[in-house]
């Protein structure tokens, strides 16, 4: 038995979609937002969001063993900026999100959140979306592939340190076939936010500090403030000087905004019951990474509120 299945056994279950088979990994909900394309026959939106949820929820990405209960609870949506009747062609962004049950508790919090700007892919109604491990059967297809195993690599780091290992190799082996089909969201250095870059920032050893704080703060922090808070709490105050430190050496990367973005709200709950002392503390950690957000670092010195 892994770590992660020895401890999600002991963690809350959760409701799976009408797609998810016993044993495989994800319990994905991915929806689609047309409203910006002026398209007369809209179905085709309709049978790709099927298809996609039919792909992301029965793929078998791994060979963990995972109960129903344990799979790894995800959403994905994709807003269609522009469709091509005539090529299929279909623009948009897709945001990714990714949750873990925190332990003997009924609060669940989010591990990934980010947007992906570059989502360009091709597809005929009725087009089957058919897995590879070996080779880019379509844009679309790697896509989902990309994010499949890097929702599944962090998840792990949450568990086990390092634990993502075996999926961020899956990751950067499709990264690999990607840059190779010349198609955007892939090439090095293109963008610093794009699934390159993003798998880089975990990967690289200047960044990779990030998987360490994945598995402290959730592991050591919050599945720890069960039993104690303030014990909890002081880890996770640890994780924030170690992204401090990602940021004097990278302050670009994107697995800053990415913690951002999933963690800044979270911060505000965890640190309501703290000192003063320790609040001002946690500001001045995070100002300097984070100014545009003054407003809700704010918070963290105000509200006073439970996880």
């Amino acid at each position: 038995m892994n770590t992660r299945h020895l401890l999600l056994s002991l963690l809350m279950l959760f409701p799976i979609v009408m797609f998810a088979d016993e044993d495989t990994e994800l319990n994905c909900e991915f929806s689609i937002n047309s409203e910006k394309v002026q398209q007369a026959n809209k179905e085709i939106f309709n049978t790709l969001e099927t298809a996609i949820n039919e792909y992301l929820n029965t793929t078998k990405w791994t060979d963990a063993h995972f109960m129903v209960n344990e799979k790894i609870r995800c959403k994905m949506l994709l807003v269609v900026s522009s469709y091509d009747d005539a090529t299929g062609q279909i623009k948009g962004d897709l945001t990714i999100q990714s949750q873990r049950p925190v332990y003997n508790s009924s609060y669940v919090t989010t591990v990934i959140n980010f947007k992906d700007t570059k989502v360009d892919f091709t597809y005929s109604e009725g087009e089957p979306l058919v897995f590879s491990e070996t080779e880019m059967i379509s844009n679309l297809t790697a896509i989902l592939n990309f994010y499949a195993y890097f929702i599944i690599a962090t998840d792990f780091d949450t568990f086990a340190l390092n634990g993502g290992d075996p999926y961020y190799d899956k990751a950067a082996q499709i990264v690999r076939l990607a840059q190779s089909s010349g198609e955007s969201g892939w090439k090095a250095f293109e963008d610093t936010k794009n699934r390159s870059a993003v798998l880089s920032a975990y990967t690289d050893k200047s960044t990779s500090g990030i998987r360490t704080i994945l598995y402290n703060y959730h592991r050591q922090g919050l599945d720890q403030m069960v039993v104690s808070v303030d014990k909890g709490r002081a880890v996770v105050t640890q994780c924030l000087d170690e992204l401090k430190k990602i940021y004097d050496v990278a302050p670009m990367s994107v697995c800053l905004s990415m913690f951002k973005d999933a963690k800044l709200d979270e911060l505000v709950n965890i640190y309501s019951k703290a000192n003063m002392s320790e609040k001002q503390n946690v500001y001045e950690t995070l100002y300097p990474l984070y100014p545009a957000d003054q407003p809700r670092l704010d918070k963290i010195k105000q509200e006073s509120t439970d996880l």
